[in-house]
């Protein structure tokens, strides 16, 4: 979803809110420029736990409701790649 009509000036991954999180949280990051989009998420042993986003994108600013309520508690990482950009956030499931 997008959730601001400006154009962001760098690619980002947001820190995951809230963080520790109970079952869901959300993951925000911008696009400088469009992109193919993969945002990733993988358990601690580097197992993919959720794949949430696997498209092309264009630029602007996005939020993604993570829900890990199927998931044990523990830590997780948030890795977006668009195109050249890549960057990865910890989380931490609570339950």
């Amino acid at each position: 979803m997008v959730t601001d009509l400006s154009i962001p000036t760098e690619f980002m991954l947001h820190p995951a809110y809230p963080n520790p999180f109970n079952s869901s949280t959300i993951i925000s990051f911008e696009l400088q420029s469009a992109s193919f989009v993969e945002l990733v998420v993988y358990d601690v042993m580097g197992r993919e736990a959720a794949r949430l986003i696997d498209e092309f994108k264009t630029a602007g600013t996005y939020e993604v409701t993570f829900d890990g309520s199927e998931l044990a508690s523990g830590v997780y990482f948030a890795r977006l790649n668009a195109g050249e950009f890549m960057q990865t956030r910890k989380m931490l499931l609570l339950k």
